[in-house]
């Protein structure tokens, strides 16, 4: 193939609402946790989650290890996470002193297995926390049957998940907190930070004690706590991807039904009814190969389409050097499939229709020659 612009695997949209928005609060002089924060609080709440009181911090990773420790999660305790994920889901487990035990995902929807988690209850198990991952929501229902069967809270790392929904309700509602992340390329980006979505008051209040030097007022520490605060700035941006996220959703949406028709050779993502997935990933099987060769249609969507697909993720949580000490003997057949099997492609509301022939057309023929 001849010159080509490449298309990236994600491109976050920032303009000059944007740009505006983040002057504004620089003439105001207030840039750390102020008035911008507490309005993207409220307005984050009412867009994405239902009126559930939010709370904001710098970063995804930050809000689910102090959802964690709301629900008094700590030393001694275990919590059961997917290993089928990124590693800050179990690092904030282990950042409170509980062990992750790890559980297998479904094989269709790579979510956390209600079946697998059942093995692993004990009773020193404290939280069950499910990931909606790519955009798609875990099954919930019978997570929550399961967390209740040992007296464990339920918490949910929404972190890709901003607008999907489980049965008509939105992911975020169901367990004690829901988290999202707003990193750069999510669905919608702060320029960094995350969002705590709490069940009750005394989870919110102690969400917001924990990001603030464990303070509810200046100078008095309550507990021991955390710089984990959302600055301005960042919430000034946040709030103007949030008036954006709806329709960015409809076209990521739009473009997986794209390629949902036009793909060949692959597994394409399942929906459960009564699922809405939001595709922050569009993430296909390449059924029965092994990491090599689908390394190799990776290398060769990049090198002769200029198409930028990803692994996500090529190492489950379980054999990392950091967490494999929590499990060492652990055995995940659907995970380690997953692993070997993955590509996620560019699905980001950016794509033009040209962009997605491309990127079919692509994937179509990198496969039908690997086979």
């Amino acid at each position: 193939m001849g010159e080509q612009v490449p298309i990236p695997a994600a491109r976050p949209i920032i303009g000059q609402d944007e740009r505006a928005a983040v002057d504004r609060v620089l003439r105001s002089g207030t840039l750390s946790q102020g008035p911008e924060v507490a309005a993207f609080e409220s307005e984050f709440s009412a867009e994405l989650v239902a009126g559930r009181e939010c709370v904001a911090v710098n970063s995804g990773t930050s809000g689910l290890h102090l959802s964690l420790l709301a629900a008094g999660v700590g030393s001694g305790d275990e919590v059961i996470v997917p290993s089928f994920t990124f590693a800050a889901t179990a690092n904030a487990v282990a950042l409170t002193g509980a062990s992750p035990v790890f559980a297998d995902i479904e094989a269709q929807t790579f979510t956390l297995d209600p079946g697998s988690v059942a093995e692993r209850l004990t009773s020193r198990t404290k939280a069950i926390l499910p990931v909606h991952l790519y955009g798609q929501p875990a099954d919930l229902e019978p997570l929550a049957v399961l967390a209740q069967q040992v007296g464990a809270v339920l918490l949910e790392d929404a972190a890709q998940a901003h607008g999907a929904q489980y049965h008509g309700a939105p992911v975020g509602t169901f367990g004690a907190c829901g988290t999202f992340s707003l990193y750069p390329t999510k669905n919608m980006t702060a320029g960094e930070g995350g969002m705590v979505a709490c069940a009750t008051g005394t989870l919110s209040q102690a969400v917001r004690r924990l990001r603030n030097q464990g303070m509810d007022h200046a100078y008095a520490h309550e507990v021991v706590g955390l710089n984990n605060r959302m600055s301005d700035l960042h919430a000034a941006i946040g709030r103007v991807q949030l008036a954006r996220v709806h329709g960015w959703t409809a076209q990521r949406r739009a473009n997986a039904a794209f390629f949902d028709r036009h793909l060949r050779g692959v597994v394409v993502p399942t929906v459960r009814p009564g699922h809405r997935h939001v595709y922050h990933q569009y993430t296909v099987r390449l059924a029965g190969a092994l990491a090599a060769e689908r390394d190799r249609v990776v290398r060769a969507l990049e090198e002769e389409y200029g198409v930028a697909a990803r692994v996500y993720y090529p190492t489950p949580c379980h054999e990392l050097p950091a967490l494999r000490r929590f499990a060492p003997e652990e055995e995940l057949p659907r995970t380690a499939r997953a692993t070997a099997e993955v590509i996620s492609l560019p699905v980001h509301p950016s794509l033009s229709d040209g962009d997605r022939d491309r990127v079919a057309t692509a994937l179509n023929r990198v496969v039908a020659g690997a086979g």
